[in-house]
This record gives structure tokens, sequence and C-alpha cells, in this order.
């Protein structure tokens, strides 16, 4: 396989994104006169620091720490926690996601493409038609509940994910018709309920299954991420409404988030990302106990139970996927040993690839 020259960088579109979010940011501050409102949530702009890089230089969106700061430390509604995940997001995840584009960065093209498209329908099916019907405590464990898998599963199998160089030669038709899939039902469930989640789905499929390149992998989750984030907030504003408190930590975290999301980008080019995967999946399983010991008098024997028999789950659909993304390795270095010996040249050819999605 020819390995192509990197192709150029326009960082100037990203610079071009900055310079209008923080014209737009200071007209609201400086000019409408908010400032106070933004200096009242200064708390929020220092968590979503943390959140922030960890949504630009990982799977897992800004959200991921927004959600349980304000829900699980701030005692605020998870109905607020999901709103702000969306709306925080929007800012931040685009920004990085900006940011990758005009760097170029290697891309799984066909499963994204796919994912925009089940997303863009079942995302506002979603909104519509299940969150309204989840309890309070419910979102909290959906949030919990994938999040601590996910980080058990980083834990466990980090050598394993961080191992993995390009990504598996599957049909493109088939990477985007399971991109449709996982985009339409993760929109639908887990990302209407709790604002983040999908990043994960296509992350968790493209290590699992496709065998893909963390360099690969984290840049395709964080652009599909920014997409729902921003479909997210743009439908809920429009139709549903958002919880009256996002404005403010919005306001406040916004700008902090703009940047930081796209430095985790940047710098864990520099430190590696298994450090930060660990560091975030402590954090992730930290969380999920949080939620459970502080929910327990609410849960009961049974919902303890329950929630762990959910990680379990969670779990056991892990390791199915990475079972079979085995079979299907497995099938593609079969196929290629039964090539004809005229065609010894393609076989020598390495069954992973990354593809690249032009800005």
């Amino acid at each position: 396989m020819s390995i192509l020259p990197a192709p150029k960088r326009r960082l100037w579109i990203w610079f071009l994104w900055l310079g209008l979010f923080y014209t737009v940011w200071l007209w609201l501050v400086a000019i409408k006169g908010l400032w106070p409102e933004a200096r009242e949530n200064w708390p929020m702009a220092l968590a979503m620091a943390i959140g922030s890089y960890a949504a630009g230089s990982t799977p897992m969106g800004g959200g991921t720490v927004g959600f349980p700061i304000l829900v699980l430390l701030f005692n605020k509604s998870a109905e607020l926690g999901r709103d702000f995940s969306f709306a925080v997001q929007s800012i931040g995840m685009t920004s990085a996601a900006i940011f990758i584009l005009a760097r170029r960065q290697p891309l799984a093209g066909a499963l994204l493409k796919g994912a925009l498209i089940g997303s863009s329908i079942g995302l506002p099916l979603g909104i519509f038609l299940v969150a309204p019907w989840v309890p309070a405590l419910w979102i909290k464990l959906v949030f919990a509940v994938v999040w601590g898998s996910f980080g058990i599963l980083h834990l466990w199998r980090v050598n394993e994910i961080a191992s993995h160089e390009g990504m598996t030669d599957f049909d493109e038709r088939w990477d985007t018709r399971l991109g449709v899939v996982a985009g339409f039902v993760s929109g639908a469930t887990v990302v209407s309920v709790s604002g983040v989640g999908i990043d994960m789905v296509i992350y968790t499929i493209l290590v699992l299954v496709c065998r893909a390149d963390l360099k690969i992998a984290i840049p395709t989750s964080v652009i599909i991420m920014a997409y729902c984030s921003v479909l997210g907030i743009l439908t809920k504003m429009a139709f549903t409404g958002v919880q009256s408190e996002v404005f403010g930590n919005w306001l406040a975290a916004a700008p902090v988030v703009a940047l930081g999301a796209p430095l985790g980008v940047f710098v864990v080019d520099l430190i590696g990302r298994k450090p930060t995967l660990l560091v975030v999946a402590v954090l992730c399983v930290g969380q999920l106990v949080w939620t459970l010991v502080r929910e327990q008098a609410v849960l009961g024997v049974t919902g303890l139970v329950l929630s762990v028999l959910a990680v379990l789950a969670c779990l056991y659909g892990f390791e199915r996927l990475r079972a079979w993304g085995a079979v299907l390795v497995g099938e593609i270095r079969r196929k290629k040993e039964e090539l004809p010996a005229s065609n010894e040249a393609t076989k020598e050819s390495p069954e992973i690839r990354p593809t690249v999605v032009d800005s």
C-alpha cells in the first residue's frame, strides 16, 4: 500500500472559528452586560477545564465531566446535566472537530458518514419520544452505567486497545450501514437521555470490531459527538426548550472549552493516549460508584443489583463486539491467504487502512 504525502493543514479555519466565537462571547458579557452571570458560575468553568481536555483527547465528551459535576457534586437535576452537556459540547467538541479537520487527521470516513445519517434521524426522535418519559433517576443511572462500564473496559483492555495500528479493511458499504444503525440507536436512546454517548458507541465499534488505531478512533468519535451536540441543543431550543440554568453555566464554561478541547487533541499527541485514557477510565468508574452510593436509599437492594447487572451486560456486549471483530479479521486474513500466486503483490498489502475525510 503506497503512503500518500500528508495533506496540507488549514489551521486558519480553526483560528477563524475561534475569532468568531470569542467575538460573540465578548459581545454577550461586555455589551449585553452578562459578565456577572458568567462570574457567578465560575466553578463550572474550572471543572470544564478538565472536562474539555478529556473531550479532545479521549472518546468521552466534555459532558462526561460536566454531567456528574452538576448532578452529583452540585446536586442539580439530571435534566440540567443533559441539557448542559449538549450546550457546552456544542462549543468544545465543535472546536475540537474543526481543529481535527483543519489538521487533516485520519478518520474512519465510511463509519462516520453512516453515523451522521443515523443520528440525524435517531437523536431528534429520541428527544421527542424517549427522553420525556425517562425519570430523572434513570437518566443518572444510564449515564453512570454506560460510562462506568466503559471505564472498566479500558482498565481491562487498555494495552490491547492502545496497540492497534491502522484499521481493519472491511467493505466501506458495510462500514456505512453499521454506522447508520449505531448512530440511529445510540442517538435515540443514550444520547437523547444523557446528552453524551454516541462518541463512546462509535469509538467502541472502531477499536473492538474494526481494530482501529486510537489516532483514527478518537478523532472520529469527537466529530460525531460534536455533530450530535449541535443537533441536540438546536432541537431542544427550537421545540422542547432547555433548563433555565443552562445558559449561565454555558456562559462561564464556553470560553474555556473552546480552547481546552483542541488543546487535548494537540497535547495527547505529545504524551500519548494511554495515560489519559487510564485517568479518565478511573474517573468513569468512580462516578459509577459515587452514583450507586448516593442513590442507594432510593434504589434499594433491587435497584443496586439491577445496576450491577446492567454494567455486566454492557461488559458482555463489549466482549461480544471484540469477539466479532476477531472473527472478521480472521475471515479477511483467510481470504488473503487464498489469493492466487499471481496476486501475491496484492496479498502483501496490510489489512489495515486509515481513511481520511477532507475538510
